[in-house]
């Protein structure tokens, strides 16, 4: 049937049909073993982590099942009674449990309100910075404290605030005026000196994520600020908060992850038997019982439970700044 024909009006043109759809390329055995060796280096540097994290972080929590046990050493992982959650009611009813979790606590959120803080200060305070030297200069000696363990950090604050022979504690007692007070001792002054040392040791390393993040940022936006008449304020609130704000919320949520994680090796190290009421966390406990005391399960327990609560804290925190709208971890 022929189709009527108008003068001066274009045909219309049949609407073409879609092409079918091509399938999706299924990559062989071969195909990938083609792509892993074009990339062979960077699998071998990926190698040393990937051992790392398996035989020191999941192949140990093989043994995680010995908390609903009661462990015999000779009787092996296998041979050993179950007990079910005998060692958690224990925890949780004992009288240590109260204790442990105020002093974690308390450390805890003096880290948050000190600790966590610092590094973003010193970034903004370095990224103001307009001389190149000077800049490069206080970030060398900000950084070194990273490098040195905790046992060298604890021999620095005996020498410092011990009442025998610390040059500062000397120092208040005989040109200030002050009483001799043992600094080192005393439970008023342990969490004040943790927190010191935290700074000291944390802050410098700590603000190379947030460099990093300043450096992104364009600076026509600073430019384009100053010409709307912007003051360092407004630069600050608009453009610099902005640019590390992802960086902040990412740290955020791996800082609650570690809430209980008090750090072990600081806390045992500054513990006297003065001020143990207030020094015992966690950490301390476990290697106490476990290691001391040879209770591994109970030990094993105490761990659990501390890992639970930051797996949970890491997805809470996840999910609470997904719902104010940043991107989180995951």
């Amino acid at each position: 049937m022929a189709t009527d024909v108008v003068p001066g009006v274009a045909p219309e043109t049949p609407p073409t049909a879609r092409p079918p759809a091509e399938p999706p390329i299924r990559r062989t055995w071969r195909d990938r073993a083609g792509a892993v060796g074009r990339s062979r280096w960077l699998y071998l540097m990926l190698l040393p982590g990937l051992v790392y994290f398996a035989l020191f972080r999941y192949w140990p929590m093989y043994g995680l099942h010995i908390a609903f046990k009661d462990y015999l050493p000779f009787a092996g992982y296998s041979g050993s009674p179950w007990v079910g959650l005998q060692h958690f009611e224990t925890l949780f009813t004992g009288p240590d449990f109260s204790r442990l979790m105020v002093n974690t606590l308390v450390l805890a959120l003096l880290t948050i309100v000190f600790v966590f803080p610092a590094p973003i200060i010193v970034a903004l305070l370095l990224n103001e910075l307009r001389h190149s030297i000077v800049k490069r200069s206080v970030q060398s000696l900000i950084y070194i404290p990273h490098f040195l363990s905790w046992t060298i950090v604890a021999s620095l604050t005996y020498l410092l605030f011990s009442v025998d022979y610390g040059v500062i504690a000397q120092w208040i007692h005989g040109v200030i005026g002050g009483r001799q007070v043992d600094y080192v001792a005393q439970e008023a002054w342990f969490r004040p000196i943790i927190v010191l040392q935290q700074l000291w040791k944390t802050t410098g390393w700590g603000t190379i994520i947030y460099l990093a993040a300043l450096a992104s940022v364009d600076t026509q936006l600073y430019e384009a600020a100053r010409v709307d008449g912007a003051g360092r304020w407004r630069q600050f609130w608009h453009i610099t908060l902005p640019a590390i704000r992802p960086a902040i919320v990412v740290m955020a949520i791996l800082t609650s992850g570690n809430l209980l994680d008090t750090g072990f090796e600081q806390i045992w190290l500054m513990t006297t038997s003065l001020n143990r009421d207030v020094a015992d966390v966690f950490d301390t406990f476990v290697y106490q019982v476990g290691i001391n005391q040879g209770s591994f399960s109970y030990a094993t327990a105490v761990g659990l439970f501390k890992g639970v609560v930051g797996v949970i804290l890491i997805f809470g925190s996840n999910w609470m700044a997904k719902r104010m709208g940043e991107r989180g971890l995951y």
